[in-house]
């Protein structure tokens, strides 16, 4: 019996493994009391660099006549396979050089200086406001281009509608003003004029004071009262509340010696014909057939409803809110700061503002083109008839006018630290920080 049962051992004695084979893992067996499953043998080598790594390292040949001794050169076997094989040679060329070899000629090429140094990043252009220069040139003209277009289609449809029944009958049904009440003055009075200058002059240093304030960011002088050395404003600040505060009183005597004269009748409308009149006299301006009223009698419809805008309703917001952002607002009133806050008074004061440019402009293109000479004798000189081709050719208007520029551009160029610090100085503490 142990003779059969060592045939039978011998019998499944793996053949001696060729060179680079590795064994067989082996099992559990399959039947009861049989022998390991599967029976020993070797696995043939998979490649050539596997022969090779094995002849390197030989694998030991498990006994044939000791089953139990190949099994326990298994684990050893397996232990040897988990060692990585190494990278398949490269495949051979027709030249006999591998494919990861560069090719055996002379360099002609080279990386140029881009591929080096990385050029510097264009400069950002410097912007004014949302645009550069040159946005801001394209903008000017292609919105003036489309506001030419646009005024010219204004002029061609008006002047058609004037053309018309309609525009005929209403011409002469509201020529462009009314008459004004009994005892209104006739002509302007020598007050007047210097009223005018002096509005003229405070309000160019006003608007120019006001923009430098809106864009100052690091005041170099500070002025600060005697009082209060803790309380300090910028010296441009100084000035332009300064300036307000002359502006108010010359406001303020001229509208006292309007109603003393009788002279609010000219700018203060009477009738509700005002209305149909001013917009006569609107379509008779876009249509460029301008009204021929005499200034010196009585104002267009239109420049009465300006006038009076400008009076009653603008200057008294720019003073409300100028002395809402002043230092004469009392800043520990919270009852009047919460009913009239600061933000309301910054977002009403700019656009009043900018309403008293536009309107300079206007007034200012309005009386060179509507006969420049007996306009500025009627506003200059206190000249003037009811005739209105009497001044006509009339020049003293003129060289007053010309004066008041002289004196507004000087005091323009002296608008500085150096002239405003003595003239503050006076009224409280100058410093530089």
């Amino acid at each position: 019996m142990a003779a059969s049962d060592a045939e039978t051992r011998h019998e499944v004695t793996p053949a001696p493994a060729s060179e680079g084979a590795k064994p067989l893992r082996r099992g559990l067996p399959r039947v009861a009391g049989g022998d390991p499953w599967p029976p020993a043998a070797f696995a043939p080598a998979a490649t050539a660099a596997a022969v090779t790594d094995a002849a390197s390292a030989p694998v030991a040949e498990a006994p044939a006549t000791a089953p139990a001794e190949v099994a326990a050169s298994v684990p050893s076997s397996a232990a040897r396979s988990t060692t990585p094989a190494p990278a398949p040679a490269a495949p051979a060329t027709a030249t006999g050089v591998p494919l990861s070899q560069p090719l055996p000629f002379t360099r002609t090429v080279w990386a140029g200086a881009g591929a080096q140094t990385r050029p510097a990043a264009p400069a950002e252009p410097q912007r004014i406001g949302p645009f550069t220069r040159l946005q801001w040139a394209g903008a000017v003209i292609v919105g003036g281009a489309g506001l030419l277009i646009a005024a010219g289609m204004a002029v061609a449809l008006v002047r058609w509608l004037l053309s018309t029944q309609w525009g005929v009958d209403f011409l002469a049904a509201y020529p462009g003003e009314y008459h004004l009440p009994e005892g209104a003055p006739v002509g302007l009075p020598a007050w007047l004029g210097w009223q005018h200058f002096f509005n003229v002059f405070l309000m160019v240093l006003i608007i120019r004071t006001g923009l430098q304030v809106r864009t100052e960011k690091r005041p170099t002088v500070f002025w600060s009262p005697r009082t209060n050395n803790r309380r300090k404003i910028s010296l441009n600040l100084w000035f332009h509340q300064s300036l307000d505060i002359l502006w108010l009183v010359n406001g303020v005597v001229f509208v006292v010696l309007l109603f003393v004269t009788g002279q609010w009748m000219r700018i203060v409308p009477t009738s509700w014909e005002v209305f149909p009149n001013a917009v006569s006299a609107g379509l008779q301006y876009v249509s460029l057939d301008w009204p021929t009223e005499n200034g010196w009698v009585n104002y267009n419809s239109l420049q009465q409803l300006a006038y009076f805008a400008t009076v009653f309703l603008a200057a008294p917001l720019a003073a409300i809110t100028g002395v809402r952002m002043s230092g004469v607002w009392p800043k520990n009133a919270a009852g009047l700061n919460k009913a009239y806050p600061v933000e309301w008074a910054r977002a009403v004061h700019f656009p009043v503002m900018l309403y008293f440019v536009v309107f300079i402009a206007i007034h200012v293109f309005l009386v060179f083109a509507t006969g420049a000479l007996r306009n500025l004798n009627h506003m200059y000189a206190a000249q003037g008839s009811t005739d209105p081709n009497a001044y006509a050719d009339n020049w003293t208007g003129f060289w007053f006018f010309v004066a008041s520029l002289a004196v507004i551009a000087v005091a323009w160029v002296a608008a500085r630290p150096l002239v405003l610090a003595p003239i503050a100085r006076l009224f409280g503490k100058v410093s530089g920080r």
